[in-house]
């Protein structure tokens, strides 16, 4: 009969205290992060998801990422189209959409059963593009993208903050990479839910790789730092709204 009365006493009180765990109002935040080798290789768990969670307390934070070194927007964006019926240059003539329908599986796995007050993507990619020359067709490209995620993901409301570029500048490229970045500069300052960080600063400068396309050690850590930054202030501007 004691045993029987504290059985009971746990079936009332354990719903109770999972209850007071979760603060009365908390929003949930997801944050899905994807792209090239630049977003590959930043550790989420070192510097963004730490700092966007803090930012973000006492509410709840979900990030997913998803991302392959190398690969063109159109790896995401399932209706991506060349300009004056310009083909692509690359090997690389896997499924359009392939890696965007990857990330969606495990977006799907971590939002499922919740309720999700915002969602922002954070990207890095556009290099590839920029050394094939697609940049005339990058910001349709972009946009179709999100469109694409926000219709998967059945709302309107999606807010943005992607790395710019660094400055890196591959050789004979030179002026395609500098309409890249001069674009999305122009991207995020046109629309009010999206946002751009700088990168200059970033790259590796090992003697065999001067002003390398990838970062140092220490700058991918900045770059997750400066990503959560723009990141938390977009989300908390969406659930102001």
């Amino acid at each position: 009969m004691i045993e029987d009365h504290r059985m009971r006493i746990t079936r009332l009180v354990l719903p109770l205290a999972l209850a007071l765990a979760t603060p009365l109002g908390a929003a949930t935040h997801l944050f899905i992060l994807s792209g090239q080798s630049n977003m590959a290789r930043l550790e989420p768990d070192r510097t963004f998801t730490p700092a966007v969670t803090k930012a973000m307390a006492p509410d709840e934070v979900i990030v997913v990422k998803e991302a392959q070194g190398g690969q063109p927007i159109w790896r995401w964006y399932k209706d991506w189209k060349p300009s004056s019926g310009k083909e692509p240059k690359y090997p690389e003539a896997k499924p359009k959409g392939e890696i965007y329908d990857n990330l969606m599986v495990k977006v799907n796995e971590a939002i499922q059963g919740k309720d999700i007050d915002t969602v922002t993507f954070v990207w890095m990619q556009g290099e590839r593009d920029a050394k094939g020359g697609y940049e005339d067709v990058y910001e349709q490209s972009f946009k179709g993208l999100i469109k694409q995620l926000e219709t998967d993901l059945s709302r309107d409301d999606i807010s943005v903050v992607y790395g710019r570029l660094s400055d890196h500048e591959p050789k004979g490229k030179e002026e395609n990479w500098t309409r890249m970045r001069e674009l999305q500069v122009a991207m995020a300052e046109a629309n009010p839910h999206w946002e751009w960080v700088d990168t200059d600063d970033l790259n590796d400068h090992r003697p065999n790789k001067p002003n390398d396309l990838h970062y140092s050690k220490e700058g991918y850590d900045i770059f997750g730092e400066r990503l959560a930054e723009k990141a938390a202030a977009l989300a908390k501007a969406r659930e102001a709204e």
